[in-house]
């Protein structure tokens, strides 16, 4: 998938999802304890996960996506996400999970994974690099269908820093010092962003974040008001798109701006050749880009 990504050292098999309650509220004690370093070289590993129907119809309707024989192409996302969540709350984990910033994701789904399938998850982080903002790592996510990889992601996740970069380092890959332009085609569609649209995520995804819940949390996070969850907008893109694109594809999305939810913006599909989107979520005031992304058959 990724040039920088490595092999963890060791893994860790886990008997069951990890219940993220208790692992939010460890994110909250532990944040002021962490200061920086290496991150670790533990994978965590989750065999014989099965989808909860109840719970995929719900993420299926939340999102926007049909009902049908196959995953959504981001559901496995939210299989390894309490697995993530573990992992960037074990002692060893350099960086407190409050504040950290997600800015990009990559989606790579070799083949459709049945509803029905058992799969085996497995989760690491790699990939530290000095920006100008601040330092970003890649969470890294696969799932296993009957021994082979099927389905791989990597969210890469930002800590903000005050100081800036030394001047040798800002122009490295992954800096994010190069410029990325604005979608210069007209949307094709208009969107609300429903107000609810944080709740609503946060209780199929397990994502609590209270920057998406809460007014209160999102303004003490710096938002006038809540703001959309990244993998909504991006489940919600390629809902979007859904049937347009073919089952092998890979999706790769940059989260440019923050999205306050309740609010109209306009979505953009824009074809590529035979099998391939630009997609765009942008202002309808300004014309800026919220999200931005492309998608890709094998």
């Amino acid at each position: 998938m990724d040039t920088e990504a490595s092999r963890p050292a060791t893994s860790q098999r886990l008997s069951s999802p990890p219940d993220l309650t208790p692992l939010l509220v460890k994110a909250l004690l532990t944040a002021g304890l962490r200061r920086g370093g290496e991150l670790p070289t533990t994978e965590f590993v989750l065999e014989d996960q099965a989808t909860d129907p109840d719970r995929l119809a719900d993420y299926s309707r939340v999102c926007g996506f049909r009902l049908g024989i196959s995953l959504p192409p981001t559901y496995p996302h939210i299989l390894g996400f309490p697995l993530a969540m573990r992992l960037m709350t074990d002692p060893g984990f350099p960086f407190p999970l409050p504040g950290l910033v997600h800015t990009r994701n990559l989606t790579v789904q070799y083949r459709p994974i049945p509803v029905d399938a058992s799969l085996t998850i497995r989760v690491r982080a790699d990939s530290l690099t000095p920006t100008e903002r601040g330092r970003e790592f890649a969470i890294r996510t696969e799932a296993y269908h009957a021994g082979t990889l099927s389905w791989e992601e990597a969210s890469w996740y930002m800590r903000i820093e005050r100081h800036r970069r030394d001047s040798d380092e800002a122009g490295k890959p992954g800096s994010g010092s190069s410029p990325h332009t604005e979608p210069t085609g007209e949307p094709t569609a208009i969107w609300r962003i429903p107000p609810d649209a944080g709740k609503r995520y946060a209780a199929v995804s397990g994502d609590h974040n209270p920057i998406h819940r809460h007014p209160l949390g999102a303004r003490l996070a710096g938002f006038r008001r809540p703001i959309a969850h990244g993998m909504w907008t991006m489940a919600r893109c390629l809902a979007g798109l859904e049937g347009r694109f073919p089952s092998a594809s890979r999706a790769k999305f940059r989260f440019r701006r923050p999205i306050p939810l309740g609010i109209k913006v306009g979505f953009g599909g824009y074809r590529t050749g035979t099998d391939g989107w630009q997609v765009a979520v942008t202002s309808l005031k300004n014309g800026k880009a919220y999200l931005t992304g492309t998608i890709e058959g094998l």
